[in-house]
């Protein structure tokens, strides 16, 4: 159990009160600064986070070729996929969408992307037999270089997902901002307490791998990046998928320029499944 204490605008401190007092000895109480956000190189205060939840998400009207009397098209609705990629490219960020053979060639998305700063560099098409998978290669538009701030990220990532809202109306049954901002709402709701899965394992000497598996919802990848930061646990990079109803993120993650130890690891999966709990309930989710 990791006991929490804060106060308006001063430290918050974890304290892993179930463990042995050798590992109390070795973890002590994480009392930290005011949140500050590390994600490979950038380190800035959380801001305007309530903004960027709502931000470019706005109900839209239906579109009556994809979309009559409040049914979707006869044919089965494939499962959005939406994948922003900080790994693959050391010098851009990748962002990829699928929805099963039904895109165009998001010259949309591509318009709104350069609306937010930014360059699309590259972009290619390839087909599989989960459908057409359409890639971006990003820049900031000012600096030519990949994109590092976890709102900037955040906000990629639902322009994406409202241009999907918007030309294809009919994926909103399988997205969970479907349920605020599509035509059609899910049919089915994720439980939080179910969906959420946590996973650590070491990656090298120097960085973990954390694996997490949770109900979506706007500005979660902002959240999540300042949960983990909030207990001086380092982000350097990853990759965020959003799958329908379901976010699954993998980042890598330091300690001190360290792979985590098992105290840490343990600290951290709790303080994650604490903060990803269902929000009707007052019961935690382990």
């Amino acid at each position: 159990m990791v006991a929490m204490s804060s106060a308006s605008g001063s430290a918050l401190c974890f304290t892993d009160a179930s463990s042995s007092p050798a590992i109390r000895r070795d973890l002590g109480s994480f009392c930290l600064p005011p949140s500050t956000i590390t994600f490979g190189f950038v380190d800035k205060p959380i801001i305007n986070l309530q903004r960027l939840r709502l931000s470019g998400l706005k109900p839209r009207a239906a579109n009556a070729t994809a979309v009559e009397n409040g049914k979707q098209d006869s044919d089965e609705v494939p499962t959005p996929v939406v994948i922003v990629d900080q790994d693959s490219d050391p010098d851009a960020t990748v962002v990829e969408v699928t929805f099963g053979d039904r895109l165009g060639a998001l010259l949309d998305t591509m318009n709104a992307l350069k609306n937010l700063g930014l360059n699309v560099v590259k972009a290619n098409v390839y087909l599989d037999s989960s459908g057409k998978h359409n890639k971006f290669a990003i820049t900031k538009a000012d600096s030519g270089r990949k994109v590092e701030d976890p709102e900037l990220l955040e906000a990629i990532r639902l322009t994406v997902i409202n241009n999907l809202l918007e030309f294809h109306p009919e994926s909103s049954s399988q997205l969970a901002m479907g349920a605020a901002f599509g035509v059609l709402p899910p049919t089915e709701q994720v439980d939080v307490d179910i969906a959420t899965h946590i996973k650590i394992e070491d990656d090298g000497p120097d960085r973990s791998l954390l694996y997490i598996e949770t109900a979506d919802r706007p500005g979660l990848l902002v959240e999540l990046v300042k949960m983990i930061t909030d207990i001086s646990v380092a982000v350097e990079s990853g990759e965020f998928d959003t799958e329908g109803l379901l976010a699954k993120v993998k980042f890598h993650v330091s300690y001190r320029n360290k792979a985590l130890i098992k105290p840490l690891q343990q600290v951290l999966a709790n303080s994650l499944r604490y903060f990803l709990r269902r929000p009707s309930t007052n019961d935690s989710s382990f």
